[in-house]
């Protein structure tokens, strides 16, 4: 990573408002000081998810996501600190130094920049290709599909020529090592036929990152050929299972919903009836890479995959997929169509909005697969689809939830409310109805741990000290440093009664700057976040603050007697003192003025 300032940092982070930043991304509603939405960090229909302009932080109450603008671009935008500080630069109109990087990283940064380079080279020569004598044959391809010119231009759409080595010329003649364009997997090498294309006579379809970039390409081939779909393979810049087709421009959109794809094909179909909130994986099954991804855009997925056997199978391995990062799912029917691209051509995009209004929830979709494998005509076969499906419902854990669908579902398959919920009970019972859920895998912050007292009596005095710096005069006579135990407390104190010291201010959010781990960053954002909800009056200020005073003192001295050497005369004079001063600290009334 390169190196900046801590001056420079802070001056990028002081330009860039928080609340400016993060409403590109969350719909903001003002309450009082503090501004709240829906945060897009975890599944929740309550606003829990803070944005302070005083402080500069942001802080979800749910899941505990926190920290100051850089942090939320890199959790949201999967950036790196550098990518972060370049981005918040730019909208600052900040200039950055040319940073000097180690040997290593500048060897892997330039390697990934030529890696882009060789992308873009190859895309820029498919595009040129299929506008010209060669890729007549991919150009017809695509009108017969019915795609326009403005289209095609959109998606950057291209040709590889049928000769298996016309790339690798053009890239060598353009002065590329055979060592880069093998990395960049465009080019294969054996030692009969020396470099050869991996793409050639193929319609091609660019496959970009989030930035625009070029990362892989898919083609498919043209006249009789295996496979008929070929991608990239995996490089050093591209990941089919944490890339989406087509999202570079669905992120934009401003539809409440992505829809999800099987094909490019789709994708791109959609997208030029209209529907730009369109993507797909790249050649591969939906993987939490992908619903990770999904989840920093959007809170709703409709699945619009193929209406045939295959296309079923694939959106219900995707339902727990999306489900399990908390992404509320539809499917979209499109019988008697096979996709969304022959939908459209023969019905539509009126017809297709409809059929979006008309998306089924997800777990009924599932019930309705299910009832496939049973003759509903005979008794046992329908008391097994009952069991089946009351075993389903014991998925959901929250009683209104679950008696929700027991409700639906009775109400479709006409079967009573209270039998089928007798029959998921009895189930229940047997299994353990209130099994705690596993833990989400999708690396969001949904478990947070319950904390003990002592820990949150720290975070508390640290919240206090800077929503109102009045405090440290009071506080300082008392409480140091020193007496926060838990060591990243500690370290955050200092720097803040040394800011409080320096300034007469405190500047909570530069303080997260000066942490590299994610983690260190979300716990401070909690650190200067912490609240009791009974505190109404100043007398009830000045008793809670007195007792989180006491508390932490004491603590202070205990952690330090069991630790102390017994040759430290020093700090055992200390000790003798501090209980003193505690003895004192408990008779005397702390007044805020």
């Amino acid at each position: 990573m390169p190196f900046y300032s801590d001056d420079l940092i802070e001056e990028v982070r002081s330009r860039n408002d928080i609340v400016d930043v993060i409403s590109n991304y969350v719909r903001l509603q003002k309450r009082g000081s503090t501004y709240f939405g829906l945060c897009p960090f975890h599944n929740e229909k309550t606003a829990s998810f803070s944005v302070t302009p005083g402080k500069q932080m942001y802080y979800c109450f749910g899941c505990g996501a926190g920290g100051n603008v850089f942090t939320f671009l890199m959790e949201y935008e999967n950036f790196t600190f550098a990518e972060a500080m370049q981005a918040l630069a730019e909208r600052a109109g900040v200039e950055l130094p040319v940073q000097e990087y180690s040997p290593q990283m500048k060897r892997e940064a330039d390697r990934r920049q030529r890696l882009l380079e060789v992308n873009k080279e190859a895309g820029k020569y498919y595009y040129m290709l299929l506008r010209s004598e060669h890729g007549t044959q991919a150009l017809d391809y695509f009108k017969k599909r019915g795609l326009s010119e403005e289209t095609m231009r959109k998606f950057g759409l291209g040709y590889s020529d049928k000769f298996s080595d016309d790339l690798y010329h053009y890239l060598r003649n353009k002065g590329y090592e055979d060592e880069l364009l093998k990395d960049s997997g465009l080019i294969s090498y054996d030692e009969r036929r020396g470099g050869h294309d991996k793409f050639w006579n193929r319609a091609m379809f660019p496959i970009m990152d989030v930035h625009n970039k070029i990362i892989g390409f898919g083609g498919r081939v043209m006249g009789e050929g295996e496979p008929k779909y070929l991608n990239s393979p995996e490089t050093r810049i591209f990941d089919k299972s944490r890339n989406l087709y087509g999202l570079n421009f669905a992120r934009t959109t401003k539809k409440p919903q992505l829809l999800l794809c099987e094909g490019y094909m789709d994708v791109i179909a959609l997208h030029q009836a209209g529907f730009d909130n369109a993507v797909a994986s790249l050649g591969t099954a939906l993987t939490s890479g992908h619903a990770n991804l999904l989840k920093r855009y959007t809170r709703e997925v409709y699945l619009t995959y193929d209406s045939d056997g295959a296309g079923v199978k694939a959106a219900l391995r995707a339902i727990p997929i999306l489900k399990e990062v908390g992404i509320v799912t539809k499917v979209i029917n499109m019988r008697p169509y096979k996709d969304p691209d022959e939908f459209i051509k023969a019905l539509g995009a009126e017809a297709y909005e409809e059929r979006i209004a008309q998306a089924e929830n997800s777990f009924m979709f599932e019930i309705r697969m299910l009832e496939q494998n049973y003759d509903m005509n005979d008794p046992e076969g329908k008391t097994a689809f009952y069991n089946e499906v009351a075993q389903k419902l014991l998925g959901f854990t929250e009683d209104l939830e679950r008696d929700n669908y027991i409700e639906a579902v009775a109400g479709k398959y006409q079967i009573g409310f209270e039998n089928l919920r007798k029959l998921v009970l009895h189930l229940g019972t047997k299994g353990g109805i209130t099994a705690k859920k596993p833990p989400l895998k999708s690396g969001i912050h949904e478990n947070k741990k319950k904390e003990n007292g002592m820990k949150q009596s720290q975070k508390l005095l640290l919240t206090w000290l800077i929503e109102d710096t009045r405090l440290f005069p009071v506080i300082g006579t008392y409480i140091t440093p020193s007496d926060f135990t838990e060591e990243v407390y500690g370290r955050v104190a200092k720097i803040l009664y040394e800011q409080f010291e320096e300034t007469k201010t405190v500047n909570p959010a530069k303080i997260i700057s000066m942490f590299e781990s994610e983690e260190d960053q979300r716990e401070i954002a909690s650190l200067f976040n912490a609240h009791i909800h009974n505190i109404e009056t100043r007398a009830d200020m000045e008793k809670a603050l007195k007792e989180t005073v006491v508390r932490i003192k004491k603590n202070s001295i205990d952690h330090r007697s069991a630790n102390l050497a017994p040759t430290d005369m020093a700090g055992l004079q200390q000790l003798v003192a501090d209980k003193r001063q505690l003895e004192q600290l408990e008779k005397m009334h702390i007044s805020i003025e």
